[in-house]
């Protein structure tokens, strides 16, 4: 799962890391994006242009939105057969930017979970891959909406959780953009765990379970229980 993320990044930092890509001028600085909330992506509409959706795939014949709350993730495993995303995986593919996630880690013989924050080594930007749809209201407003494609864990997020979103290396980045109808034995070999040699994780201050907490303190390492030691880096 994947139920929380940073784009922290500037707009000069996402730029360097996808270039080709068109970002609006200003964006704000996030670190702790929620579902329901209003996100940055790249659409397959052939324009290469982020946009802004909001996280919590609601399908074009959905009846109720509410369905959003609980399609904020998609298996990699099951894309081209679940109705609620069999379409989309076919048509409708995104980029989602970030520049990190959070994850909960449950620690022996310790009460509650502890929030690991998870990034790469650079520190640079990256993309989830993702799907996206548009649902038209009984009133005829339109809401654009998208989820984020997860899959099995490497070996750092296996000590965390069992499941991980999945991140796109730039080279596939055209094919999971590309417009047209795709056929999903094309794709699915783009949706692995991502190197993990290439990522970093360490655990965060319990700041980040308050999805109204969004300050740079969300991705502090957290205070080691012995101030002499460091902390701790996976």
């Amino acid at each position: 799962m994947c139920g929380r993320y940073t784009l922290a990044a500037d707009i000069s930092a996402l730029q360097e890391a996808l270039p080709g890509f068109v970002f609006p001028a200003q964006l704000p600085l996030r670190y702790n994006i929620t579902p329901g909330q209003e996100i940055l992506l790249i659409p397959n509409t052939g324009e290469n242009r982020a946009e802004v959706f909001r996280w919590g795939l609601v399908p074009s014949w959905a009846k109720d939105p509410k369905i959003g709350n609980r399609m904020i993730n998609a298996r990699a495993e099951t894309l081209a057969e679940k109705p609620s995303f069999r379409t989309a995986y076919r048509r409708r593919r995104c980029l989602i930017m970030a520049d990190g996630f959070y994850e909960w880690r449950q620690d022996p013989g310790v009460k509650g979970k502890t929030p690991m924050y998870i990034r790469l080594k650079s520190g640079k930007p990256f993309v989830f891959a993702g799907l996206w749809e548009s649902w038209r209201s009984p009133d005829g407003s339109v809401l654009r909406t998208c989820t984020i494609i997860t899959t099995a864990p490497n070996a750092l997020m296996e000590a965390i959780h069992n499941r991980m979103p999945v991140i796109l290396p730039p080279e596939a980045y055209k094919v999971w953009l590309l417009p047209d109808e795709a056929d999903p034995r094309d794709l699915d070999g783009l949706l692995r765990p991502y190197p993990d040699a290439e990522m970093v994780a360490y655990p965060v201050s319990r700041l980040v379970n308050n999805p109204g907490a969004d300050t740079p303190d969300c991705i502090k390492p957290a205070e080691p229980a012995d101030p002499s030691e460091p902390p701790t880096l996976f």
